[in-house]
């Protein structure tokens, strides 16, 4: 429902699919968490700036990834992601 009406609840929900079996990344590869957040990297980060908090929810494994995506990220915004 929230995937067919983007504008529900005020535009504070967005609802995304990274599904690696699926669908490929912009350099071809599988799509995975990681690709989605830096695709939407400006509104993410505009979001986490006005008080949003960022959940990522299975395997330990695949964090890494993600924080890999957010450091790259956090320096091409000029911001220190260890702070």
């Amino acid at each position: 429902e929230a995937k067919a009406n983007p504008t529900a609840n005020g535009g504070k929900l967005r609802v995304d699919y990274a599904l690696s079996r699926e669908a490929t990344n912009k350099k071809g590869g599988k799509m995975y968490i990681q690709d989605k957040v830096e695709e939407y990297a400006d509104e993410v980060f505009n979001k986490l700036d006005s008080g949003a908090h960022i959940y990522f929810c299975g395997l330990k494994g695949m964090m890494p990834g993600i924080q890999d995506m957010l450091k790259e990220v956090c320096s091409s915004k000029g911001i220190d992601y260890d702070e």
